[in-house]
């Protein structure tokens, strides 16, 4: 099956060579099923026409049924500001985690309200389900094109794949319109408090230090990982008041207190600390305004509620 699956996408052009020294040796630790879901995530983000595609289909089959499913209770703060940048380079935007579509909130406001500059986004993600399950192989492919890429593998024998992975991203930043989504805290938390957040990871930091791209933090709350629910929460009458799904935007990070210092892990981590606490400011922004829905006090046509935006 899988040596069929390669040959088969091999007549189109478009397979990626993992027979070359190089590529074999980092990818021996994976299982055949495996290296082909890395195969399908590098040809679907690394090549620029597959890419282009594949933002066609985010932006024309994607943004649209989940636009449906969870729209009318997104209350979104500070969006106007991310879509009208023009950056010269790649941008990084980090948020606390606490649903596998997190990212993806951000992304429908961002088209919703008309933004234009993001030629590609990458949300790197967690390999042990999206890259080792045929489930979640399905999922990245049907929902964002491929674009929970590249994996991080939790086993120490494929750390090898972890460091090729930071090195592709900084690569990928180079490129001004590209937007790379980045949770500081590695995983989801998966507490009943929402403003707590996981201790940052290194890695974050040590991507941000490396290319240096903007870096915009936000954060957001109310998102489900049964999307079913998450469905069924949008059209209860009291979506708005009991379930909405807020995102709060802050202002560009300034990181420039650790570029002069020497490279190293301490540093990577203090530089990843720094933007776990500024998410954690926008938390508390966050927590006003949904207190204020509960006491209805945000009316629904409150020029934040995203479908208030997308009218305009």
């Amino acid at each position: 099956m899988f040596e069929q699956t390669i040959r088969t996408i091999q007549q189109f052009g478009l397979t990626w060579d993992f027979r070359d020294k190089e590529t074999s040796e980092l990818t021996e630790p994976l299982s055949r099923f495996e290296r082909l879901a890395l195969a399908l995530g590098r040809i679907s983000n690394e090549r620029p026409l597959v890419k282009r595609l594949g933002m066609q289909f985010t932006k024309m089959v994607t943004y649209n049924w989940v636009y449906r499913a969870i729209g009318p209770r997104v209350y979104v703060e500070g969006i106007e500001r991310l879509a009208a940048m023009n950056p010269d380079r790649g941008v990084v935007v980090v948020a606390n985690h606490r649903s596998f579509f997190d990212m993806y909130s951000l992304m429908l406001s961002f088209y919703g309200i008309g933004g234009t500059w993001v030629e590609r986004f990458y949300f790197p993600v967690r390999a042990n389900f999206f890259y080792e399950h045929p489930l979640g192989v399905a999922l990245n492919f049907s929902v964002g094109a491929g674009a929970m890429y590249p994996p991080i593998y939790r086993d120490t024998s494929r750390s090898a794949l972890n460091k090729d992975a930071i090195d592709r991203v900084c690569r990928l930043l180079r490129q001004p319109g590209t937007l790379v989504g980045l949770h500081p805290e590695g995983t989801r938390g998966k507490g009943p408090d929402p403003y707590h957040l996981l201790p940052a990871q290194p890695g974050v930091g040590q991507i941000v230090l490396q290319a240096k791209p903007i870096v915009v933090p936000f954060f957001v709350n109310g998102l489900p990982n049964d999307a079913r629910s998450g469905i069924v929460d949008t059209y209860r009458k009291d979506a708005r008041r009991n379930h909405p799904i807020i995102i709060v935007i802050g202002d560009d990070l300034d990181y420039s207190e650790f570029t002069t210092k020497k490279p190293r892990v301490a540093l990577y981590k203090h530089c990843a600390d720094k933007m776990n606490q500024t998410i954690l400011q926008l938390g508390e922004r966050e927590r006003e305004i949904r207190d204020a829905c509960a006491r209805g006090d945000v009316s629904d046509d409150d020029c934040n509620w995203l479908s208030e935006k997308v009218k305009k």
